[in-house]
């Protein structure tokens, strides 16, 4: 058995796989703790850093959540969700976008803390608070999680826009139909989501002077008048393989337009995703996964701020 390199930082070569995990496990309880607790968890592919600050005041900074985003230099993610203490509710949760600015929803982010924090209560079924408002979480017998995310937005003001208007018929290039879900969307209607350069128009309709808080962009196309396909931009993040709010917004937009009912099945980028448009708001169904968890160190945090 040999060993290579200094006092710090030896790498141990030879060993066999016993060996190797007992030494590596050794190298683990060595290495000092401290810095901030985070799990990364996604939702067909939407991918999302979450920390939870409960028991304290809130962690995240604008910063941060830049710094964390980085896919290179930090975590990476689609979006971020900060856990918090609430009043009259399980839980709250805050989220930003990797450039480091707030959103107002993120339905998967939604649903994966709300099955983290079933398993930890033991519970079927969550309330919590976001921008939002109240909104409600809960298990589905055959391993789904399901979150209502309210009542759909559809005025103009609401949305919001610049400046009154129909919603159903924006005055843009495609005929996008504007819709809030806790956040802005535009919706177009495509014969074929597959060919949109979704990389292209994205950015041009967010930053569009219509969306004085810029706007996530959908780009549709109708399979079945219950089944839809989704392609998405998110404002502050770019493509992402699946995103709650604007599959939400999407069925909302597509039933307004007569193109499908009020209950559809949604193909996305990451997969497959329900959506049920009820009496008391929308509710989304689809899968969830904990990835890992981790912890930034002391020194990472510091740096930022």
């Amino acid at each position: 058995m040999t060993t290579r390199g200094g006092v710090k930082g030896k790498i141990r070569v030879g060993l066999d796989k016993s060996e190797a995990r007992a030494y590596m496990a050794g190298m683990l309880e060595q290495r000092p703790l401290g810095g901030l607790a985070f799990m990364k968890m996604h939702g067909l592919g939407n991918d999302f850093v979450i920390i939870d600050s409960r028991g304290g005041g809130a962690m995240v900074t604008a910063g941060l959540a830049r710094a964390l985003g980085d896919r290179n230099r930090g975590v990476g993610f689609d979006q971020l969700a900060e856990i918090r203490d609430a009043e009259g509710a399980d839980f709250a949760l805050d989220f930003w976008n990797s450039d480091g600015t707030r959103a107002g929803a993120c339905g998967n982010a939604t649903r994966c803390v709300s099955d983290y924090m079933m398993r930890q209560l033991g519970r079927e079924a969550v309330t919590l608070i976001t921008a939002r408002g109240g909104l409600s979480a809960v298990r589905r017998g055959d391993g789904l999680v399901s979150v209502n995310m309210g009542a759909p937005q559809v005025k103009w003001d609401e949305v919001p826009l610049a400046r009154e208007m129909d919603t159903l018929h924006l005055p843009l290039e495609g005929d996008p139909v504007a819709v809030g879900m806790g956040n802005p969307h535009a919706v177009f209607f495509v014969p074929d989501a597959e060919a949109v350069d979704v990389a292209a128009r994205g950015p041009m309709v967010e930053h569009d002077p219509l969306f004085p808080a810029r706007t996530n962009v959908e780009f549709v196309s109708v399979i079945a008048p219950d089944h839809l396909r989704m392609r998405v931009w998110e404002r502050g993040t770019g493509i992402t393989l699946a995103c709650g709010s604007g599959a939400c917004a999407v069925a909302v937009a597509a039933h307004r337009r007569g193109l499908t009912g009020r209950r559809v099945v949604m193909d996305v980028d990451g997969g497959r995703l329900e959506i049920d448009w009820r009496a008391d708001g929308v509710w989304m169904t689809g899968p969830v996964a904990h990835v890992f968890d981790g912890r930034l160190t002391a020194d990472f945090v510091a740096a930022v701020g």
